[in-house]
């Protein structure tokens, strides 16, 4: 990190003059900036002289003047009976010259009785910023807090850090060593550096440490010590660092702050990591009021992105990813935590100085307004409509928000090694750069996709796109339309819209109305409703959304989800496309290739003949996307990819267990390479070989619950078995107990089993239910009841493909 652009005290603030030159305060005069939300105040009070009036001013005209330009007070507890004056149709005449010196006496008796009146007591107000000791102060800003508790934090402050070799601080630029945080010239380390180098660097004596040389240090020259800086107290726990939430001043004229406090990971129940940064804080769920006079300067406390952009912030610079809780001593993810929308400020807000102000100590000239310390920032924007779940995007909710004992040390890395890269490359959710093997159906897509859509009136169509699961369906797809997307962004594509909607993801077939209408409109209405509009959209009546005209590319997964009693959702889905002028393009995939034989002839009719097969991938196509997706990181040997790809072609070739097998076998390589203490010179050591593999496999296919399907009787294993079988024929998730006990009784009868009863297999399943093998439908026991697998059918297949005791299962996996 380039230590040139440090960021230095400001020891001189412009300060306003009063207006009025008045005494000074107990109080160190402060400017301030403006309130949250802008309060009344009053105009300093005059000293109680009777000025001159003009004779021909009338009484109640001056009464009336006066008391505006008096505060005004509650008036005492006894009740005065106010003089009664006659009715009068027109203005009274101007009164004598001796109508002041006759009312006089009743003002002195007002003053008197308001002076016994007990005082209204002072309260505090909140402000948005603070000038103090030629600082601002914001609320949002991080800040050094002294540490009462040692002394060294009040020490002296240095306005640059010193160089580790020269021990001089000049305007010469700086490097930082990523071990020790030391500062470097360029000119002073050996050998020179021409430029601050990119990435991580390590000085010479930490790389010196590093190799397991002696070396000694470079030492001040006599008669002169190092003076720490700011960010060396904070990281050795001589000094705290916080947030601070509002700022406020008492009326006692002292001004405070509500922070928020950082720790360092050494503060932690965890302690430091190996994976921790040098310059990482964790935010606490802690919160403390502390006086200005403890704070001392702002440092500069960044999110991973900000962090990595920071190449010449200065010395003052800090990452935070995490939230640390003190009391249950777990993490949150700071992107989790701090997803709610930013607070618009009051535009009423004007600059506000207090040393032009607070000038007097008065109480009547001491007037606050108290504010609720969460009234500080201003109310949120609330929007006329309810917005649409799914254009909620960077929100999470349910499981992920939940803290963990410690952080996954594969989240983050100072400097990955080649085992980390693989694991993290061979995630499932990580987006692979490109799909290899298939071109071919990658192809059909986009020319379907543009053929629909590229015509000057585009024409309703649907594709129906099939295949077993693992095989690359709705990648090739998104991958499709991200292309298409570069297209449309160059000018080379007619525009569109690119809904797609998940099955998985809906309650019930019917919420798929309200998705589509949502993220067309933005808006959120019920299922009648979104139906009648998308109807009449479709239809050529009232269309919906600003781009009301574009084709509409609908792609619609785990289409036989939908499936509904009268399959009325399929029908209005299918049906769309066919009326003229839609501009309705829909791609459906699912798992099942008969599906649109099993549906009604209407359905099917409409559905098209337009169909796209996607077969299982054999052991070269797998071994060919595991190296693209290791292209640059040398982790893995060939012998050993291949075996997995073999491995997983033989079963179900299902390029997702593929990569699992290799991404656990990367862990077990990286365990290993850890646990020696020491990166080996060998590289054979240093890779995944065989050996994990092979032990990825057994984790992976020797799983409790395999075993658990090995040792079930022989009726379970039939059962399973046939729930495998029903499950690839119907294409559909779950299975009905009559359709599984049916098929149970015709194998037995053809493979002259013995023919069990609906009793036994009613018991079985519900033994098979308690181990959670398969999931039963709540409720009576009967023989509508529907059955789900619990675990991928293909460890099925691996469980019970070579069942010694029932050798004839084989054929029907």
């Amino acid at each position: 990190m380039d230590l040139s652009a440090t960021p230095s005290r400001s020891k001189s603030g412009l300060r306003s003059s009063p207006r009025k030159s008045v005494a000074a305060p107990a109080v160190a005069q402060m400017d301030l900036s403006t309130p949250s939300k802008p309060t009344p105040r009053r105009k300093p009070k005059a000293p109680p002289v009777a000025a001159p009036m003009s004779p021909v001013t009338p009484s109640s005209v001056r009464r009336s003047s006066r008391l505006l330009e008096t505060p005004t007070k509650v008036t005492s507890e006894t009740p005065v009976k106010p003089t009664p004056t006659p009715k009068r149709k027109r203005a009274a005449p101007s009164p004598s010259p001796k109508t002041p010196t006759q009312s006089e006496p009743k003002r002195q008796r007002q003053r008197q009785r308001q002076r016994q009146q007990p005082k209204k007591p002072k309260k505090r107000a909140y402000y948005r910023k603070v000038v103090y000791d030629g600082g601002e102060f914001a609320a949002g800003d991080d800040v050094y807090v002294k540490r009462r508790d040692g002394a060294e934090s009040d020490a002296e402050d240095p306005e640059a850090e010193e160089c580790r070799v020269c021990f001089r601080a000049g305007a010469a630029v700086m490097v930082e060593c990523d071990v020790c945080l030391g500062g470097f010239h360029l000119r002073c380390v050996r050998p020179p550096l021409r430029r601050v180098p990119e990435g991580d660097w390590a000085c010479p004596y930490c790389e010196a440490e590093r190799a397991g040389k002696a070396i000694e240090r470079p030492k001040p020259p006599e008669g002169k010590r190092i003076v720490r800086t700011a960010k060396e107290k904070l990281l050795s726990s001589d000094l705290w660092a916080a947030r601070i939430e509002s700022l406020w001043r008492e009326p006692d004229g002292i001004f405070w702050a509500k922070v928020r406090w950082y720790i360092i990971p050494e503060e932690t129940a965890a302690g430091r990591q190996p994976h921790n940064l040098r310059r990482e804080l964790y935010r606490t769920n802690d919160l403390a009021d502390i006086e200005m006079e403890t704070i001392l300067r702002h440092c500069y406390v960044m999110s991973p992105k900000e962090f990595k952009d920071a190449s010449d912030q200065g010395d003052d610079v800090f990452y935070c990813e995490y939230e640390y809780d003190i009391h249950w001593h777990n993490f949150k993810r700071l992107a989790d935590i701090d997803d709610e929308p930013e607070t618009k400020e009051d535009p009423g807000d004007e600059p506000y100085n207090a040393g032009n102000d607070y000038v007097s100590d008065s109480d009547e000239d001491s007037e606050y307004d108290e504010e609720e310390p969460t009234k500080c920032s201003s109310a949120r924007t609330h929007q006329s409509h309810a917005l649409a779940a799914n254009l909620r995007k960077g929100r999470t909710y349910g499981l992920q928000k939940i803290g963990i004992r410690k952080i996954p040390e594969h989240v983050r890395c100072h400097q990955k090694t080649n085992l980390e890269k693989a694991k993290a490359t061979l995630l499932l959710a990580t987006l692979p750069k490109s799909l290899p093997c298939r071109d071919k159906e990658m192809e059909e897509i986009s020319a379907f996709v543009k053929d629909a859509i590229c015509n000057d009136q585009c024409l309703g169509r649907c594709l129906y796109i099939h295949g077993v699961p693992g095989t690359g369906k709705t990648m090739s797809v998104l991958a499709v339309m991200r292309r298409l997307r570069s297209e449309l962004d160059s000018g080379n594509l007619r525009p569109y819209s690119f809904i797609e909607i998940n099955g998985l993801k809906l309650a019930s077939p019917e919420n798929i109305y309200k998705v589509i209408y949502e993220q067309l409109s933005g808006h959120r209405v019920g299922l009648k409703k979104a139906l009648h509009y998308l109807t009449e959209h479709f239809s050529g009546g009232t269309k919906i959304g600003k781009q009301a005209n574009q084709p509409i590319i609908l792609l619609i997964d785990e289409l036989d989800l939908l499936l509904t009693r009268n399959q009325s959702v399929l029908y209005n889905i299918l049906d769309w496309p066919t009326r003229p002028n839609s501009n309705l393009v829909v791609i459906g995939i699912a798992n099942t290739m008969d599906l649109p034989e099993k549906l009604l002839p209407r359905i099917s009719s409409r559905m098209g003949i337009q169909r796209l097969c996607f077969g299982p991938y054999n052991y070269r196509q797998l071994q060919e996307i595991i190296t693209s997706r290791l292209k640059g990181i040398d982790a893995f040997e060939d012998q050993a990819i291949e075996f997995a790809s073999r491995k997983v072609a033989a079963m179900s070739g299902d390029a997702r267990r593929a990569l699992e097998i290799c991404r656990r076998a990367a862990e077990f390589a990286d365990y290993r390479v850890k646990q020696s203490g020491h990166t080996s010179v060998n590289r054979g050591k240093n890779v995944v070989c065989m050996g994990d593999i092979e032990a990825a496999i057994q984790e992976v296919f020797q799983a409790p619950h395999i075993q658990v399907m090995k040792n079930c009787p022989k009726f379970g294993k039939i059962i399973l078995v046939a729930m495998v079988h029903e499950l690839y024929r119907s294409g559909l998730g779950e299975v009905m107990f009559d359709k599984l006990a049916a098929t149970v009784l015709s194998w037995c009868h053809v493979n002259r089993e013995l023919l069990p009863g609906y009793d036994t297999l009613l018991k079985i399943c519900c033994k098979l239910g308690e181990s959670k093998i398969i999931l039963c439908e709540e409720g009576t026991k009967h023989k509508l009841q529907k059955l789900q697998l619990n675990y991928p059918s293909d460890d099925v297949t691996f469980a019970l493909k070579e069942s010694p005791d029932i050798p004839w299962l084989s054929k029907y996996l």
